[in-house]
């Protein structure tokens, strides 16, 4: 079970030390939620902030673009040290999508499709011979803070079968609302991969509420 810590949730004021914090709590990922005002009403930081951050760290870092055309940026995200780059579904142009997971593959980092709430999981079937990982959003995008949406659940069960039924190697993230609580159900669904913001940097001991995690994610 992967635990990774969204920064999101962090201090931005000193980032760095956030992202080292993590790494020394026991935190497995590096969640990095880019955000442009666009896609999500949101605005957070681009690659030149985690190409700042990339020598604070050496925890992997799970870069979510939460962007419009985010094919169009894989380069300059590659360039700042992501190790793999999720796009959504909803954002992506098909027809230029796999000269993009070219360019994540040539340069040796993984790739990932993301999919909201609204959106059904079998969207992204038809890439997942070509891809690592799919992100089941568990909230609407675009704020931390929110609470988990059980009824996502059947979304992750319905693409863990699929997984399992053509015998890939594909992990599966969620993200939102993950909290001690939820995240049984989560794994329970088929999830292997958590991002969780509040109950990791609002934790008094963020290397306790880590291990608590991923205890619960492991019953």
């Amino acid at each position: 079970m992967t635990i990774a810590p969204s920064l999101l949730s962090g201090d931005f004021a000193r980032l760095g030390d956030e992202a080292l914090r993590c790494e020394r709590a026991g935190a497995d990922w590096l969640h990095l939620d880019v955000m442009d005002g666009h896609f999500v009403p949101n605005l957070t930081f681009g690659a030149p902030v985690i190409a700042a951050l990339r020598p604070c760290t050496n925890l992997f870092f799970d870069v979510h673009l939460m962007v419009e055309s985010p094919e169009r940026c894989v380069a300059d995200y590659l360039r700042a040290g992501a190790d793999m780059i999720t796009m959504h579904t909803e954002a992506i142009d098909e027809d230029i999508f796999s000269q993009a997971i070219k360019t994540i593959r040539d340069a040796g980092r993984q790739v990932a499709l993301c999919v909201n709430p609204g959106t059904p999981i079998e969207r992204v079937f038809p890439w997942l011979d070509c891809i690592d990982m799919v992100l089941v959003m568990t909230v609407e995008p675009g704020f931390g803070g929110q609470a988990f949406m059980e009824d996502m659940l059947p979304k992750i069960k319905t693409l863990r079968e699929e997984i399992s039924r053509r015998g890939l190697d594909i992990k599966i993230e969620v993200d939102g609302g993950i909290s001690e609580s939820t995240i049984g159900a989560a794994a329970g669904a088929g999830a292997s991969v958590f991002v969780a913001g509040s109950a990791v940097f609002g934790a008094a001991d963020m290397a306790g509420a880590i291990q608590c995690l991923r205890h619960n994610a492991e019953l």
